[in-house]
């Protein structure tokens, strides 16, 4: 029997989407003679049916283009707002799979698709996922596509910053992305060597990160590089989340919730964080401070060579498996291979950086400050 095949791209736009729509598409039509439909702007397209169909003609010349073909949204299958309220639709949603005849649905996306794709996959839907995201902070994958590219963008930011760093004698703040996890902050910040790294996972006491620029300018080199990570926190932002967490009511077995780790504190992200932080070692080193925050750049543009192998190799895979009949997993990259891990076993999880991680050790051996 010809199987038909549903697939979305949820959440955030990253490079790599295309390529990853292209392999599940060209394997699964080209190998398998499956039938793939394609749903527009995610959750959302599935509940409002909202269908293309992805033959040859539509999967061609997409490789190496961002973004994604789809079109992409952040609405959740069970608080989507419809009408001036939030609703959960996923009865819908599992009706339009039905009427439309699908033996799996296919979800391209980061933590809150896995979450997300679990919950489908628990009333009663075939789905399959693949790990997306430039924040590399998907759990149970080496690595998710997306990140290759963002790396790359930020690290190349942060080679133009230094020339004018170097020439005003400056501070340059670099922001890059990275709410719950500093792998692309901390990743740019070592291939770029910005002289302070300031990641999520590692909360920063502000006179450590002056002192490190005021030792610089001691020995004769009066700028610095200080890339920090969106969710990056003080010490005091983090003792004081700590605080708030303890005054939690207790759950049913007596026991507090478990302790979230910092850059899941959002009652303590402000938005001109990085702001502050500029002009807090503007007025502890004395040197003059500029904020640079690379935004939506490090999302867009032709994905990397590294992403386009991943997403392809993936999306090849994601085929197989829906030939095979194995559902409710996420495709993981595992060295040169991949991996089936149990949706259950991903959803609400996150990877963040570990404090003694190769790259924080790398970067202490060649004298970057971390802010502790």
């Amino acid at each position: 029997m010809t199987k038909y095949i549903g697939i979305l791209t949820s959440g955030g736009d990253s490079p790599g989407l295309n390529a990853a729509i292209r392999g599940v598409g060209k394997a699964s039509l080209n190998h398998y003679g499956m039938h793939i439909i394609g749903f527009r702007d995610g959750f959302r397209g599935l509940m409002e049916n909202r269908t293309m169909r992805l033959d040859g003609g539509q999967l061609s010349d997409i490789l190496t283009r961002g973004g994604t073909i789809l079109g992409t949204s952040r609405d959740k299958p069970h608080r989507m707002p419809v009408g001036g309220k939030v609703l959960d639709m996923t009865d819908v949603i599992v009706g339009n799979y039905h009427d439309n005849h699908l033996d799996a649905l296919v979800c391209l996306g980061g933590g809150g698709t896995q979450k997300n794709a679990l919950r489908l996959k628990e009333k009663g839907l075939n789905v399959i996922t693949l790990p997306k995201t430039i924040d590399n902070d998907v759990a149970m994958t080496d690595t998710t596509f997306g990140f290759d590219t963002a790396l790359g963008i930020a690290t190349e930011a942060i080679d133009r910053l230094h020339s004018t760093a170097h020439s005003h004698h400056r501070i340059i703040v670099v922001e890059i992305m990275g709410h719950r996890a500093g792998w692309l902050a901390l990743g740019a910040g070592i291939a770029g060597g910005a002289d302070v790294i300031l990641i999520p996972e590692i909360p920063y006491e502000v006179e450590s990160v002056a002192e490190a620029i005021r030792e610089r300018s001691r020995s004769g080199k009066p700028f610095s590089i200080v890339a920090v990570a969106e969710g990056a926190i003080s010490m005091q932002e983090h003792l004081a989340m700590l605080a708030a967490q303890d005054k939690k009511p207790k759950t049913k077995g007596g026991k507090k919730g478990a302790a979230i780790p910092p850059a899941h504190a959002t009652e303590i992200q402000y938005a001109d964080h990085t702001l502050r932080l500029a002009k807090k070692l503007e007025q502890l080193t004395g040197l003059e401070a500029r904020v640079t925050i690379l935004g939506h750049l490090q999302r867009g543009g032709i994905p990397s060579a590294a992403d386009r192998l991943l997403a392809t190799r993936l999306g090849t895979a994601c085929a197989d498996l829906i030939n095979e009949g194995h559902y409710g997993v996420m495709v993981a990259a595992k060295g040169d291979g991949t991996r089936a891990v149990k949706l259950d076993d991903v959803a609400g999880k996150v990877k963040t950086v570990p404090p003694d991680h190769p790259w924080v050790e790398s970067a202490r051996r060649v004298g970057t400050n971390m802010g502790d």
